[in-house]
């Protein structure tokens, strides 16, 4: 009830008179909504007929400039490119959100339960954990998906290893600074086991930094998910993908073929933008100290 209380006061300020940081934070989010609306639309807007199929290619395949007709040209394979691009926005929300869903849903157990029951268990799991987190993200996606292959489940699998330390520090670094206060105390003198206290008492009271790490995790995950695309590790050829669009854009540049390159490219440095402001507003909404 504390915490709903103090919180009003500063979301009121924000409704009223946003900060500079705030407006952009909105922006973000505006942003994402977008890309994730047109990523929710594409197979309603392909079924009217107002997308191409990703995968087809016309019959005489030859590079189209944009037009009124190509809104953003077509590829020298004859994709339409305006098509992949709403369609990579598919896939990158697929994969991004199953993979930073994975890495949390593993992270934030482990850091609740080493945090709290510390011991050997707690030594076994930092080195575990820090181990992992001294290995180029990247680096590490690109070895795990040599392992487990294409496709969207597997690429999520890939890119998600590399985030779970992070999860895993923030919040055992919340739950060993938590479990000494009075109300954990309270609780096992009341005859709370660990279960209980993990649930009921610890949970809510280290997860506020996850939000802000889950936006964050995710623009840097679609970076990873178009190095992985670039190099042939992320999706099947034929799925639209940003990453791989821009590996077949490569060839086409030097013949002044600059669209193919162009829209995939702008859009993921868009989303990433667009995620990375929502992360640092959120990081400021729940953190009123980094104002200063």
């Amino acid at each position: 009830m504390s915490i709903t209380k103090s919180r009003l006061p500063q979301f009121l300020r924000f409704a009223t008179n946003p900060s500079l940081s705030q407006k952009l934070m909105l922006i973000g989010l505006a942003i994402t909504l977008s890309f994730i609306l047109l990523a929710f639309l594409a197979p309603v807007l392909q079924g009217w007929g107002w997308l191409q199929d990703p995968t087809d290619s016309l019959i005489n395949p030859i590079h189209e400039v944009p037009s009124a007709k190509y809104w953003f040209g077509t590829s020298r394979q004859g994709y339409d490119v305006f098509s992949r691009t709403i369609f990579g926005a598919q896939a990158a929300l697929q994969v991004v959100l199953l993979a930073t869903t994975l890495s949390m849903a593993i992270g934030v157990p482990l850091g609740m339960v080493s945090g709290y029951v510390g011991g050997k268990l707690d030594k076994v799991l930092l080195f575990l954990m820090d181990s992992i987190y001294t290995l180029p993200g990247l680096l590490l996606s690109v070895t795990l998906a040599f392992v487990v292959g294409r496709g969207i489940l597997n690429a999520a699998i890939a890119i998600s290893i590399a985030y779970v330390p992070q999860y895993y520090r923030v919040v055992r670094n919340h739950t060993v600074s938590v479990k000494t206060e009075l109300f954990i105390e309270a609780a096992q003198a009341m005859g709370a086991n660990t279960w209980q206290v993990l649930r009921k008492y610890l949970f809510f009271n280290v997860i506020q930094s996850v939000p802000v790490l889950f936006t964050l995790n995710a623009a840097d995950a679609i970076l990873v998910l178009g190095g992985l695309g670039f190099l042939g590790l992320g999706l099947p050829e034929e799925t639209p993908e940003w990453g791989h669009d821009l590996k077949q854009a490569l060839d086409a540049l030097p013949t002044g073929i600059w669209w193919t390159a162009l829209f995939p490219g702008l859009a993921m440095a868009l989303m990433v933008v667009g995620l990375s402001l929502l992360g640092e507003g959120l990081n400021e909404f729940i953190n009123p100290r980094l104002r200063k």
